[in-house]
């Protein structure tokens, strides 16, 4: 379990302002899904903003939102956006918002309705609050540490399935058609979509047993889901079993494996050599 306030602290009081913070940020996420929805599948610009990374007017437009409506710079907030650049303040923060205006730029751009807005909030590195939010369709995913995990008010859990054999993965179109992840787990079938934090709350709500990347992946891509996930039992790990530890210098993560707790270690002790093999030609 995710590990809250450090030990000599008030923890009462902590609860009730994450409480407190918790009906905020709910708003202030579904405030964002309609400002996305005023843009997508309309014209708006976009660009590059690195090598196969586009942004978009919505996601700056969201980003600018986000941080007003939060950031409460009299508790000392810290913000890690993909969209804002990180001058590492957050580091010597208590609190801090971890936020991606839209995961799932290149489907938002593309009409898809695969991409979600995802907000987080860490204390002491550990995610408290998770909110990951898809208002092309209405799935609002949320999480409080200790408190479980729903998806429009309903209770998640993640599946129990041991087996690969039959087991339905979802991994990300474009690097599955590079590393063709089914010859590392035959028998599993396999299924992509967009939005890597929507992949993992579809894995927490038991639409999918599981989720692998070898992709490098970034705070803001995971620390609503990961909370999501967690709190509905299931697990998640770098693709060598390392624990997922959020906040750092170098907000990143190379690759990630989740699912519920038997079919996790399943897709680790599967994927392991081939993970290593990959990993030694880097």
């Amino acid at each position: 379990m995710v590990t809250i306030i450090d030990e000599g602290r008030d923890r009462s009081k902590d609860g009730v302002e994450i409480n407190r913070v918790k009906d905020k940020a709910r708003l202030a996420v579904q405030d964002a899904g309609r400002i996305a929805m005023t843009y997508f599948r309309q014209r708006f610009d976009h660009w590059e903003k690195s090598p196969g990374q586009i942004v978009t007017d919505a996601d700056i437009a969201i980003d600018r939102f986000l941080h007003e409506a939060l950031v409460d710079e009299a508790n000392g907030d810290g913000w890690l956006s993909e969209e804002t650049p990180d001058d590492h303040k957050r580091l010597d923060r208590r609190r801090v918002w971890v936020v991606d205006p839209i995961d799932g730029t290149r489907s938002f751009a593309a009409g898809l309705p695969e991409f979600t807005i995802s907000v987080g909030l860490l204390v002491d590195g550990h995610p408290v609050l998770g909110f990951v939010f898809n208002p092309a369709n209405g799935d609002f995913f949320e999480a409080t540490a200790g408190q479980g995990a729903k998806l429009n008010g309903r209770p998640l859990h993640a599946t129990w399935r041991q087996s690969l054999e039959g087991a339905n993965i979802v991994v990300s179109s474009s690097e599955n058609k590079s590393r063709h992840f089914a010859d590392y787990m035959p028998g599993a079938n396999l299924t992509t979509i967009g939005s890597l934090a929507y992949k993992l709350c579809l894995v927490a709500a038991g639409r999918y047993d599981g989720y692998l990347t070898w992709r490098r992946t970034h705070d803001w891509d995971i620390a609503a889901a990961v909370l999501v996930l967690e709190e509905a039992g299931g697990l998640i790990s770098t693709p060598d079993g390392q624990p997922i530890l959020l906040n750092r210098a170098e907000p990143w993560h190379e690759g990630l494996i989740a699912g519920g707790p038997a079919l996790h270690q399943a897709v680790l002790d599967t994927t392991a050599k081939a993970y290593g093999h990959l990993r030694g030609h880097r």
